[in-house]
Parts: C-alpha cells; structure tokens; sequence
C-alpha cells in the first residue's frame, strides 16, 4: 500500500480546485490566520443566539471514578463538543459554487442545473460561515430527578470549537438511558442528545464513507459529487447488517470518520435516517479552501482514526468491539494496529471490499490483506463485499470468547 501523502491522488483535479478557486475567498482567510496569530489573548464573550449558530453533538457517556476527599466517586461523563459559527456570514458564495458545478459537471442525472446549484449552495454554507474562537455558552443536562445540571462550555478554540468532558450526572442514571440537553436561551431549539452506556457490552466502531455511505473517496470529483449535490445513499444490505447488530448485541455506536466536522448535519441525517443513532466523531478542523476538503478524505486518516480509537477504548476498555471499515483507505491497517495493542479488546474486525468505483485494484488485493492483518488469528477479520456474509456472522459473538 501506498503511504498516507501518496494517497492524495488526482492532482490535475486539485491543480484546477486551485486554478478556478476563490483567491480573494483565500486572501481574507489567510488575512484572518495571520491575524489570529498575534490575537493571543482575545477576550471571551458569550454565545448569543441571535448572533450565533451553534452545533452540540450527540455523544455517548461513560462511567468515571473520579477523587474526592475519602475515596472516589462514581459518575457519568461524557465529552462535549460544540461549535460556534457567525450568523448570517459567507452569503456571497456563487465563485465557489460555480468552481464546484465545473468541477462535476451538470448533467440530467443529477437535476437540472439551477436545482443542482441550489443543493450545491445548501450544502457548502457550513464550511463558509466564519468560525467564532474565545466564545463561551451554557448547557442545561435535565437529570431523572426533575433538577438540571449547569455546565459552562468553552471556551472555543481557533476553528471555532470547544470539545470538554464533562459530568453528565449521578452514577444511578440506568444504562441505555437517553437525555436530550439544551443550550440555555436557545429556547430548546440547539439540543444534543447523550446515550448512556455502561462499562459492558457490546460497542461498534464503523466508519461512514463507502463503508455505509456511498461516497467514492477515491475520486476527487466522486467526493464532490456525493457531498455537494447527490442524495446519500446506503451501501445495500448495511442498514440491515446494523439493525441486526442493535437488536442481538444492543451496542453502543461510534461513527468514526475523516470527513471534516462542517458535514455533521448532512452525516447526522444520514445516519438518523438509515441507522442506528450513536456518537459521530469528525475531525476537528475547519477548511480553507475545497482542495483541503478533497485531501481531508485521504490524507493521514490512519493516524487520525487510531488517535481517536484509542480515546473510545480509555473510556470503554472492557466493552467488547466489533470494528467496521472498507477498502478504499486505511481501515484495514489501522484496525490491526489498534487489535494488535488491545487483542482481548475487538472481537471483530469487518472490511467492505469496494468493488463499485473503478481503480482499486490495488486496494482489493488479497496481498493488502494478507499483510495488514499479518498475525492477527483469521477467525477475527473478515473480508465481504456482501453485508449478508458478516451478518450471518453477528450469532457467533454471543459465543465464548476464543484464545
């Protein structure tokens, strides 16, 4: 296999991202980075609704023992990230959505031209709207017995994020229980649900693009296609896969993914419509340009989802875990790096060989299997291209554990 910086493929489609992108777009967003660069010390100010569009993401809680003055107590946390944007900012986008419509081509597979346009301005405004670093806001965690829990989040960091574990509230809180919180002065309208999981049982650990969602990583224009303008679609037969895993192993459900955190509303949608719900995990960055978007799909994601794999496990480390990936990028390598650290950890490791998107010969090559899951017992990893094959698979689990 190639390595993570040679994965960047397609460099006449990012020469012309480049060539036909907004350079004034990128001249004021570059003015802003040098500006935040002497900004050291900006002052905090609170999130004001009116001026302010805010993201709280769904999450999963766990267990924690924390120190008191005799012993430990026990109570629910869980990490907490919001985002924070200006209202009303980046109207003028028509240079981007026209370099985008170039790009791909509009045709009548796709709708005609002024609706495809329109889907294609839908859907880029959360990666034009101005970030909002140094803010800070209050959220309200209704608890089972009628009180709420007040946090302070924040504050946000230079894309505009704040992400924070936090207590979500007493130990007595049952597991599987689901609360909804609410940002104070949204008037319930910015909320985040939080499932609470407890340290046993199942947990599924997938990732999104061309693993459940068809989204052609390994075509630039595929990628631009499938975010901007299409409909998502499942990968067929993986809604049932997953309803099946929910009703035999009732997991707790992460969704792990190299996308940037701008498409969490558009992912958060997907997954809600077509599987079951869980904590969606994104990379925290926030784009310059849509050449950095393309690359975010393909660039250093074995690292990326390691890091953030390895956070699940400190917070659920005697769960056991059934990893779910596909061929087009490192899924393979980077569950076995993680397997090989934790055997008794995942039990199961399932990867989707992409046979719908041309060129990926040598990413389906018995050899890249043979080598990524190199000392790792067969009974562990399994190589599909039908979900059938592994859902025939999920009654074994239950069974003993084998050594």
């Amino acid at each position: 296999m190639t390595s993570p910086k040679a994965q960047t493929k397609h460099p006449p489609v990012i020469q012309k991202l480049e060539r036909l992108g907004d350079r004034s777009w990128r001249r004021d967003s570059m003015l802003y980075f040098l500006t935040s660069l002497l900004w050291k010390q900006p002052s905090l100010q609170a999130v004001d609704v009116r001026q302010h569009i805010v993201w709280l993401f769904d999450n999963t809680a766990y267990l924690r023992a924390t120190p008191i003055t005799k012993g430990l107590k026990v109570s629910w946390h869980s990490e907490i990230v919001a985002c924070v944007f200006q209202r009303d900012s980046r109207k003028d986008m028509s240079k981007i959505v026209a370099m985008i419509a170039d790009l791909i081509g509009l045709d009548g597979e796709i709708g005609t031209e002024r609706e495809t346009r329109h889907q294609i301005t839908r859907r880029l405004r959360p990666f034009l709207y101005h970030v909002m670093p140094a803010h800070l806001m209050m959220l309200e965690i209704p608890q089972p017995n009628s009180t709420t829990i007040i946090q302070q989040l924040g504050p946000t960091n230079s894309s505009g994020i704040s992400s924070q574990v936090v207590n979500m509230g007493s130990c007595h809180i049952a597991d599987g229980t689901m609360i909804r919180s609410y940002l104070r002065g949204s008037r319930d309208n910015v909320t985040m649900e939080t499932i609470f999981a407890g340290p046993k049982g199942w947990l599924v650990i997938s990732d999104i693009d061309d693993t459940i969602k068809y989204t052609k990583t390994s075509e630039s224009t595929g990628i631009l296609r499938t975010t901007f303008v299409e409909e998502p679609r499942p990968i067929a037969g993986m809604p049932d896969l997953y309803s099946r895993m929910q009703r035999e192993l009732a997991p707790a459900w992460f969704y792990v993914s190299a996308s940037p955190y701008n498409l969490y509303p558009f992912l958060r949608e997907f997954i809600q419509t077509y599987f079951t719900p869980g904590t969606l995990v994104l990379r925290d960055s926030s784009w310059l340009d849509v050449t950095e978007l393309v690359k975010s799909f393909t660039v250093n994601t074995m690292e990326y989802k390691v890091k953030q794999i390895e956070k699940i496990r400190h917070r659920f480390p005697q769960r056991q875990v059934i990893c779910i990936g596909d061929s087009t990028q490192k899924d393979p390598e980077a569950y076995a790096e993680i397997y090989k650290k934790h055997p008794h950890w995942i039990r199961a490791i399932w990867i989707r060989k992409v046979t719908d998107v041309p060129h990926l010969e040598e990413q389906n090559s018995a050899g890249r299997f043979k080598a990524a899951f190199q000392g790792i017992p067969d009974r562990v990893w399994k190589v599909f291209e039908q979900p059938e094959v592994v859902a025939d698979l999920v009654d074994t689990l239950n069974g003993p554990l084998q050594k």
